[in-house]
């Protein structure tokens, strides 16, 4: 299992993006459709990885899953407030299937992305409904906290393989698109 670098992400979401490129993928689709797939999931993560953002949304709607990104919602406040906390909430408890943290040095920074993970603990966790996207920087390097390490992760098979996996604590695991697919 390998945790993915930025760099290699960037790659993969360019591969499946194709000719249509990233930049600007998130704010084209800016209103979410839960209806056109299965599977939903409420992304996690720190508004500063807008680039990570877009890769991500790409890589998982190639998986025909859809994403929910809050600051793409038209329904949420201009400027942060508890209506946005209580709106993100519900995104998180009953709006999407999965919770996802892109779990970036800038994400596990934020106190945003921290409380949510709190919130997916108390409603997502032990339905195997969460889990976290590592990415290390180019060189390879991610150094998390010691508490993410009670979550799933996703990973790469090996470093040039194109399967994922979600690594669970106990050391089992589970192909991404069966994690993703079920209910």
């Amino acid at each position: 299992m390998a945790i993915l670098t930025r760099g290699q992400f960037a790659s993969i979401a360019q591969a499946k993006a194709g000719t249509r490129g990233l930049r600007g993928f998130v704010s084209e689709n800016r209103i979410f459709f839960k209806a056109t797939s299965i599977t939903s999931i409420f992304l996690s993560h720190s508004h500063t990885d807008k680039d990570v953002i877009e890769q991500a949304k790409i890589f998982f709607e190639n998986l025909g899953i859809s994403v929910y990104v809050d600051w793409a919602d038209k329904t949420m406040p201009e400027s942060t407030s508890g209506v946005t906390a209580q709106k993100i909430k519900s995104q998180i408890v009953t709006g999407n299937d999965k919770f996802i943290l892109l779990a970036t040095d800038n994400a596990i920074a934020s106190k945003w992305c921290n409380w949510e993970v709190g919130i997916a603990d108390s409603f997502k966790l032990s339905s195997k409904k969460m889990a976290l996207l590592p990415l290390a920087d180019n060189r390879g390097t991610w150094g998390g906290n010691e508490y993410l390490q009670i979550y799933p992760r996703i990973e790469r098979g090996t470093v040039d393989s194109n399967e994922y996996w979600v690594w669970y604590p106990d050391g089992s695991l589970e192909s991404i698109s069966t994690w993703l697919n079920r209910k």
